[in-house]
């Protein structure tokens, strides 16, 4: 039969050949089960303990602080009461130092009352400050011109040749006024005497004022 034996050099080169093939596949082989190895981790826990076991980390990485993950608990009974309590004293503290400096503040002073003189000019001014509170028209002037010409600035004055004399009435006072005209006109708060002359003057003034429109408006006898 023809020998098909290959020559001893061509045997050891497929020899060779054949070795490295193997040699290959065999590290290839290897390489992919130790892939296969490492890509699986040897104590793989299960998912649900995986999650479980994930800790809250903060914004800079490190594990968050327990009272950062803490529910707002209620208030206790107690701890509500002693609020209210001290929000009560502090309005009662508040109130009571209100009323303090209130209490420390004097009062304004009340205007004094206008000091009239007792004498002809104090009393036609407290008379027109009368009049000018009632509406009575009349100034100063049409005052003190017809008082001197009725009874020259003396209140007890008494004309006792007129005709109302001869009546029984008599004028009296700074402006000569009757008795039956001073209780018509006389005007309230001042004296109920007709010789006054605060009364005197206001109640002439009224009179003259209904009659004339003013004691201003008067010149002679009136």
């Amino acid at each position: 039969m023809p020998s098909f034996a290959l020559p001893r050099a061509a045997r050891i080169a497929r020899v060779t050949r054949t070795h490295k093939v193997a040699v290959a596949v065999l590290a290839a082989a290897g390489a992919t089960t130790g892939l296969a190895v490492t890509a699986a981790p040897v104590h793989a826990a299960p998912a649900a303990h995986a999650s479980a076991a994930v800790k809250p980390v903060s914004a800079n990485g490190m594990p968050a602080k327990a009272d950062s993950a803490k529910v707002q608990r209620p208030v206790s009974a107690s701890v509500a009461d002693r609020i209210k309590v001290t929000a009560v004293a502090q309005q009662g503290h508040t109130a009571e130092q209100a009323a303090s400096r209130s209490a420390e503040r004097p009062a304004a002073p009340k205007p004094a009352a206008p000091r009239y003189a007792n004498n002809l000019d104090g009393w036609i001014r407290q008379a027109l400050d009368i009049m000018k509170s009632k509406g009575i028209p009349g100034s100063y002037e049409g005052l003190h011109r017809n008082i001197m010409r009725e009874s020259s600035g003396n209140p007890n004055a008494v004309n006792d040749w007129d005709v109302n004399a001869v009546n029984g009435i008599p004028s009296k006072g700074l402006l000569q006024v009757i008795q039956p005209t001073f209780d018509t006109y006389h005007v309230a708060g001042t004296a109920d005497n007709l010789t006054d002359p605060v009364a005197n003057i206001t109640a002439a003034a009224n009179y003259a004022a209904h009659r004339y429109g003013s004691i201003d408006n008067v010149n002679s006898a009136y």
